[in-house]
């Protein structure tokens, strides 16, 4: 059984990755309206992940006897100044996450929660690969550039990205 103190902050949690969920679906439309289809396609797959790490907590909460919350989601943005801003803002976001899953471990150490430390450990390296990942992005759309021809080079880089991603996932499946 966990703390009331950890289940009210893996709560806080769910909401996090709840809110990423539906802030990355926004951005997808953002995309699709742009016309970058390689964009919206791999914002609706990061919109599907963050979905399923809030699900992974909020059934590790029932796991341990606690009592997940179904989180209420404020409303995210859905104008983006350009694509860099919004790449910006999505590492912006991963970044509050990872301070978050860090809050977390703090925690977890405090409490002497080993169950809740063990399972943490997997959102910790999920959020290096994350912050990596749009890094990576963020490096590309700076030396491709951002005018308008640029934007198409952006979207085709972003589908490649996404595409990796799917395959490693699937080879990652595969090996389970």
């Amino acid at each position: 059984m966990i703390s009331k103190t950890m289940e009210e902050a893996l709560n806080q949690q769910i909401v996090l990755e709840g809110y990423a969920s539906f802030l990355y679906l926004s951005m997808a439309s953002w995309c699709d309206k742009e016309g970058l289809q390689g964009c919206a396609a791999f914002m609706h797959r990061q919109s599907e992940e963050e979905r399923a790490h809030m699900l992974r907590i909020f059934h590790y909460i029932s796991e341990v006897d606690g009592f997940a919350l179904t989180p209420a989601i404020a409303q995210p943005p859905h104008e983006f100044e350009s694509v860099r801003s919004l790449f910006e803002s999505v590492y912006a976001h991963e970044q509050k996450v990872t301070a978050s899953i860090h809050n977390l471990i703090a925690l977890s150490y405090k409490d002497n929660d080993h169950t809740t430390l063990n399972f943490l450990q997997w959102y910790v390296q999920e959020q290096r690969e994350e912050e990596a990942l749009m890094r990576n992005i963020l490096d590309r759309i700076k030396l491709i550039g951002e005018g308008p021809m640029s934007l198409f080079y952006i979207d085709k880089e972003i589908e490649k990205i996404n595409k990796a991603q799917i395959a490693a996932e699937a080879a990652e499946g595969a090996a389970e």
